[in-house]
């Protein structure tokens, strides 16, 4: 007998994607993630504008992400014209990739993650039961745009971040300010390890799962250091260089996606939280070990819905690393500076950072007078489209007798484990005509 599955519009998501899946009595003959969003173009858009626009135009792929589009492309950009940032620099730069974190993790875990594992269709009908859990959310969340605003200058899309430095730095004010708010940050992450831990388990999928992620050289475990991809495959751990990434991002078109898929040694991967966490876990200080095992976080985890708990412990993480960073700002004092010169030459450059859902590419080359000959930008959704059908299929194989309604709620919460960001997916991969 025959058996379709088919969600038409993925809900508390961002962008437009579904789900199909054709079955022959209890054996699987097609599992589709579908991504229905068109491209962007800001690839193109950039190309031919002064380095000093770049930023601003492709931190517009993502209002959510639009601190790790900026920095991504300031890192791709230094490294194509030999600038060095500043220590100071990159601490802020840290801080401010930390206050991304809070804000998107927040966002995702209470808002759209929490309420499938609590039967509520959305954050609004949790907040009827739940109000003091839907409030934790959008303080936590405030916070984490309240950093961006400090230090990059908005809350949302920076302007304070530039090649070599910044435009302005924090007063001891406004760093006070937030320390204050990050004290109280602490004190709440103490509800956010109780929430968390008290949710029914999610054990309904599991498989070997390829891990990838940036693996950083200052900061301890974080999102923005770090010139080397670290690959997590069978129990090994395999290096590539950041100008390396295609080996990772070898992107082939699917029918039915508007995202292209990638693999690494013939196996598709999963980047993000969880990733993060297989990848980096020995980076991690010890005020989140016991997190981890409150949480029943074992890694490496094959369950997707794991992601869930991996960005709930990196959230509690980075409200703590954050407290420590404003302090030690505080402390030390903020030297004035202005941003590194900058001298533009002919170039190529690549820059890997790790925005909340995972992994981040830009790669950039330029003219002589700093003009963006080509652009290449990968986002973590384009990198987890292949692994998401992976894990999809697995969980039709081991849940295939339970009824349609059942199975459907189950790979809707497994695709939100992955927080996509659906529209940022899709690019254009350039076409070389033949000789």
């Amino acid at each position: 007998m025959t058996r379709s599955i088919k969600v038409n519009h993925l809900a508390r998501v961002e962008g437009h994607g579904g789900v199909t899946v054709e079955m022959d009595g209890r054996s699987v003959s097609s599992v589709r993630f579908d991504i229905f969003e068109g491209a962007r173009l800001l690839e193109a858009l950039a190309r031919g504008r002064h380095y000093t626009d770049v930023p601003q135009i492709v931190s517009r792929i993502c209002a959510i992400c639009s601190v790790s589009h900026s920095i991504s492309s300031i890192k791709a950009t230094e490294s194509a014209f030999g600038v060095t940032p500043t220590p100071q620099t990159e601490l802020l730069r840290d801080l401010l990739y930390r206050g991304e974190d809070i804000e998107s993790h927040s966002l995702h875990v209470f808002c759209l993650a929490v309420p499938d594992y609590l039967n509520y269709p959305s954050v609004v009908a949790l907040a009827a039961d739940h109000p003091d859990a839907a409030r934790l959310g959008l303080r936590l969340k405030k916070l984490g745009n309240t950093i961006q605003e400090v230090i990059g200058g908005r809350a949302v899309h920076p302007v304070n971040v530039l090649v070599g430095g910044f435009g302005k730095l924090p007063t001891a004010d406004q760093l006070m300010a937030l320390r204050d708010e990050l004290h109280q940050a602490a004190e709440d992450s103490k509800s956010v390890v109780d929430l968390i831990a008290s949710l029914p388990p999610a054990d309904y999928c599991s498989k070997d799962t390829v891990f990838a992620a940036l693996r950083p050289k200052q900061f301890g475990y974080g999102y923005y250091s770090g010139d080397q991809i670290h690959v997590r495959l069978n129990g090994k751990t395999e290096a590539v260089p950041a100008a390396e990434y295609r080996s990772l991002a070898n992107e082939r078109a699917v029918p039915h996606s508007h995202a292209k898929h990638s693999q690494y040694k013939g196996r598709p991967f999963m980047v993000g939280a969880l990733a993060r966490l297989t990848v980096n876990s020995d980076l991690l200080n010890g005020s989140v070990a016991d997190v981890k095992q409150k949480f029943g976080l074992n890694l490496p985890s094959g369950n997707p819905m794991d992601n869930n708990k991996a960005q709930a412990l990196e959230l509690v993480y980075d409200i703590h690393r954050s407290l420590e960073t404003v302090e030690k700002l505080l402390a030390d004092g903020l030297r004035e500076e202005a941003p590194v010169p900058v001298r533009p030459k002919a170039g190529s450059g690549t820059g890997v950072t790790e925005a909340p859902r995972g992994m981040l590419v830009h790669s950039y080359s330029f003219d002589g007078q700093g003009r963006l000959a080509t652009a290449d930008v990968i986002t973590p959704t384009a990198f987890n489209a292949a692994s998401v059908e992976e894990h999809l299929r697995r969980a039709v194989e081991q849940n295939a007798g339970d009824d349609d309604a059942a199975l459907t709620k189950k790979l809707e919460m497994i695709v939100r484990a992955y927080d996509p960001c659906i529209s940022c997916s899709v690019h254009l991969v350039r076409r070389r005509n033949a000789p």
